[in-house]
């Protein structure tokens, strides 16, 4: 039996204009210094110019789209074994796939040079929409990784 105590995932109250737990998630993700007010203006500015772009009816469906798209689903963990140090492939839980996934949105929005946030973000979730992109070039990437690392995965436990 296991001696460590296991942390709860706290709940986190959905947004109010979209009322969802994923908006809300990304929200607190883009946040800087605890200014809520500010990452939700940015970010409900960036979801309405992004659903423009794509010419979606649904804002918060294509929102979801384009996070859905840039989910990786493998990753490698460095493994010691016996002296050397092997990258194994895992799958990744689905509470880290999105997180991932958002990290990854927000860095490279971040990263558009000679842009606010707001427009590197809508910028960023249509590229991820249309699964193209800087976001679904690391997925890519991430999943090479994996691809090419396939043999050492019986060390996985």
């Amino acid at each position: 039996m296991s001696r460590r105590r296991r942390a709860t995932k706290r709940t986190i109250d959905p947004d109010p204009i979209y009322n969802s737990q994923v908006v809300a998630k990304f929200i607190n993700k883009i946040m800087y210094d605890g200014k809520k007010s500010t990452a939700r203006r940015i970010v409900y500015n960036a979801i309405e110019k992004f659903a423009k772009r794509i010419k979606a009816e649904e804002a918060l469906a294509a929102f979801e789209q384009a996070l859905e798209n840039a989910k990786p689903s493998l990753e490698v963990k460095s493994r010691r074994i016996g002296g050397a140090t092997y990258q194994v492939p895992i799958e990744i839980a689905p509470e880290r796939r999105s997180s991932m996934a958002m990290n990854w949105i927000i860095n490279n929005a971040r990263e558009k040079a000679g842009r606010s946030t707001e427009d590197g973000l809508a910028m960023e979730l249509a590229d991820c929409y249309q699964n193209q992109g800087a976001t679904i070039k690391k997925k890519d990437d991430t999943h090479r990784m994996a691809e090419a690392n396939k043999a050492f995965a019986h060390y996985k436990w």
